[in-house]
């Protein structure tokens, strides 16, 4: 049985590889500054995909695209602007979700949301 952080990092390498299938270059992954953390960087033609990866086991009370709330998006935005004071000169960026159920047979299922918010939200 896995623990709760192991089946996090499950739903995090999930969607690494959809990115990496998909023609993004995974930057980082759990970038961490005071205040803020974002689960994935990635990055494709000039364009950086902040990731928030939101796990749920089917039929959870409440959904990994409803978890993405107000101050969710606050914390995400602060680590951002951080990102891309120190890496991200030239660059635009934006801001995905990744919702991924487990399901009851083990398997995952994945919703991915470009753009799903910008920072004035």
């Amino acid at each position: 049985m896995l623990n709760r952080r192991e089946i996090g990092n499950a739903g995090e390498d999930a969607v690494c590889g959809f990115l990496q299938n998909n023609g993004y270059t995974v930057l980082a992954r759990n970038y961490t500054v005071r205040g803020g953390e974002i689960d994935i960087i990635a990055e494709k033609n000039g364009i950086i995909a902040f990731v928030e990866v939101k796990l749920r086991k089917e039929g959870a009370p409440v959904t990994g695209e409803e978890a993405v709330d107000a101050a969710k998006r606050r914390h995400l935005i602060h680590a951002a602007e951080r990102y891309m004071l120190q890496f991200g000169e030239g660059k635009s960026g934006r801001f995905d979700v990744a919702a991924v159920e487990q399901l009851k047979n083990g398997r995952l299922r994945m919703k991915y949301y470009v753009a799903a918010f910008d920072a004035s939200k």
